[in-house]
């Protein structure tokens, strides 16, 4: 596979600072990064972004992740690797990667397990990641950006 144009953020002055910006932004927010990690991969799997997908398990890896854990997040309703919490924003990653799949995209089940989990300050931060990422997994999709490059 090839890309298809340059990456819009290496072409449009100012795109890769401001994303960047909001992916930093939810740094502050109190969660850890093993988290964002977490959910950006699931979100990542779920759109079908090759180029995040490696990334995100690399960065996982590399802070010390292991294997079961990262290889468990596509199906982690089943495996007993994840903490409620982690399930909770395994869940609303999903929920809002996937807003066109159902009536409710959010139900208030599944933000009500991420508001008994998170702080107000936290959830913000889940959903300003889970936003980040689905920008760039729509960027590279549509590009065919390739994983392993840049």
């Amino acid at each position: 596979m090839e890309p298809r144009i340059k990456h819009p953020v290496a072409t449009l002055p100012g795109a890769l600072k401001a994303l960047q910006a909001l992916s930093m932004s939810a740094e502050n927010a109190g969660l850890s990064s093993q988290l964002r990690e977490l959910v950006s991969l699931r979100a990542s799997q779920v759109n079908g972004c090759s180029f995040c997908v490696l990334d995100h398990s690399t960065r996982l890896k590399n802070a010390g992740e292991s294997d079961d854990r990262i290889f468990a997040v596509a199906a982690w309703r089943d495996a007993p690797h994840f903490t409620g919490a982690e399930r909770a924003a395994l869940a609303l990653s999903e929920a809002v990667t996937r807003l066109s799949d159902r009536p409710d995209p959010v139900p208030d089940s599944i933000w009500q397990a991420a508001a008994d989990n998170f702080t107000e300050s936290e959830l913000a931060g889940l959903l300003v990641t889970i936003a980040s990422i689905n920008v760039w997994n729509r960027l590279n999709v549509a590009v065919h950006q390739v994983a392993g490059t840049w």
